[in-house]
């Protein structure tokens, strides 16, 4: 069966209030490396049903969600009666609003989106000659390229009828010396893998391996710290992730107005710093609509087709929006502000790259990765995690060595304030979160005193 098909059968076997169905059809290839050499490549295809039964009406209505992958035309109706018994064992939905009326997207009838080994025609030459240099140079690279391509059709009882097809790719090389006592990374991502450079990240490979030819032991302590687009993306991924109105209005994070509320409307930075989401950025482009397959405090599956458009989360230093169901809304008063799967940063006054960045320290710290991000403290967004795969001294403007990892005590909202100086916003894939949400545009950062808390033995 067709998804279209899947959708409209699982639609008509209906007994319930009220429907939602979503079918997501996943196409995606891979190449993995090690040692120079092509490993695997692989390619997949799958499929996942989501149904999204209703049991009353309006605020006091009960939902009842059954997912299965690998589905059948004759697995449709016990998924229908087992969504229907769901949500007729539930009691009223927190969450509960009416289904948004709709009608058919123009492309509703379109095939699911295809990826295939062929989209790497153009860029498996360019990995070969690397892998020549690599062993020529004695370099050894290791490595993961992939692209992916998820069609999401959605219907309702109400008519409304979505189709959306996001394609994203994504690369992350590691390079170590012959002797394995040096080791870099570099990642992008791109909803097209023809837009990845890989002489250019094989490029910058080798110069921070140069950079590490010299090494330097340094104690704990705050150093003057440049983090480049990539770490600044893990960082301000979690502080989206934490964004959410309800835990905020219940005071259990650092949104949290002390007393009551949030803290909407205050200043958190001094600095014009404006984090935002825009289904529409160019190069980031993403649903304009919710698709949500579960409830949670941050989304709702009563809100699915809910528009979407840019949000300014902070704007100028100040907080101007947290996640918002139109659910939460009502509870804390605020505007529906429903959750966008990418993130960008900008700061006004912005200028240059990361190397223009790195000119401005007269000692510091070049961080290149963090790993191992945990949470410490949800009503300051603490943070800790260690360093990985390069931290490089700087001194006089200039990288002169490579230092011993760290662990790093420091919450992302607090860094809002003290940015120093900062690069224009560019595309970047965060190292340790970029799986998960690989759509962000950051700066590179200067942080005159980021929080080294231990020395760290890993290498």
């Amino acid at each position: 069966m067709t998804p279209q098909e899947i959708v409209e059968r699982c639609l008509e076997l209906s007994r319930s209030d009220g429907m939602i169905v979503l079918v997501d059809e996943t196409s995606s290839a891979n190449l993995r490396w090690a040692n120079n050499t092509l490993t695997t490549n692989g390619v997949m295809q799958a499929r996942k049903v989501t149904v999204i039964a209703i049991a009353g009406a309006g605020t006091g209505a009960s939902s009842g969600i059954v997912g299965r992958s690998a589905v059948a035309a004759d697995d449709l109706e016990p998924l229908v009666r087992l969504a229907e018994r769901a949500a007729r064992d539930n009691g009223p939905a927190e969450d509960a609003q009416p289904l948004l009326d709709g009608d058919a997207a123009t492309n509703w009838s379109d095939e699911p989106g295809q990826t295939s080994a062929g989209t790497f025609k153009g860029i498996a030459p360019a990995l070969g000659e690397t892998f020549t240099r690599g062993r020529v140079d004695g370099r050894v690279l290791y490595g993961y390229l992939e692209h992916q391509v998820e069609t999401t059709y959605a219907g309702s009882s109400t008519g409304w009828r979505f189709r959306h097809e996001q394609p994203a790719g994504s690369i992350g090389i590691t390079a170590k010396s012959a002797d394995r006592t040096r080791s870099a990374w570099v990642g992008q991502a791109a909803p097209d893998v023809a837009e990845f450079d890989v002489s250019a990240l094989d490029a910058e490979l080798v110069r921070r391996l140069a950079w590490a030819e010299r090494t330097v032991d340094l104690p704990a302590g705050r150093y003057d710290t440049v983090l480049p687009p990539s770490a600044v993306a893990d960082l301000m991924i979690y502080a989206y992730w934490t964004m959410g109105a309800r835990d905020a209005n219940d005071g259990r994070t650092v949104y949290a107005k002390a007393g009551d509320g949030t803290r909407v409307g205050e200043k958190l930075s001094s600095r014009p710093v404006t984090l935002w989401s825009d289904p529409a950025a160019p190069g980031l482009e993403c649903a304009p609509v919710a698709l949500a397959h579960a409830s949670s405090g941050e989304q709702s599956v009563f809100d699915n087709g809910y528009p979407l458009q840019r949000t300014d989360w902070i704007k100028d230093g100040t907080l101007a929006a947290l996640i918002q169901t139109r659910h939460t809304a009502r509870r804390t008063g605020l505007t529906p502000t429903l959750g966008v799967m990418n993130l960008g940063m900008d700061i006004a006054d912005s200028r240059g790259g990361l190397d223009d960045v790195v000119a401005g320290v007269e000692r510091g710290l070049l961080l290149t990765c963090l790993w191992y991000i945990r949470e410490v403290d949800p009503q300051t967004l603490l943070l800790t995690g260690l360093t990985r795969d390069g931290v490089y001294l700087v001194e006089n403007g200039e990288v002169t060595g490579a230092v011993n990892n760290f662990r790093f005590n420091e919450s992302p909202v607090s860094l809002l304030d003290r940015i120093s100086q900062a690069s224009v916003s560019a595309p970047t894939l965060g190292r340790e979160f970029g799986d998960y949400f690989p759509r962000t545009s950051m700066p590179a950062v200067r942080i005159p005193d980021f929080n080294m808390s231990s020395v760290s033995q890993a290498s």
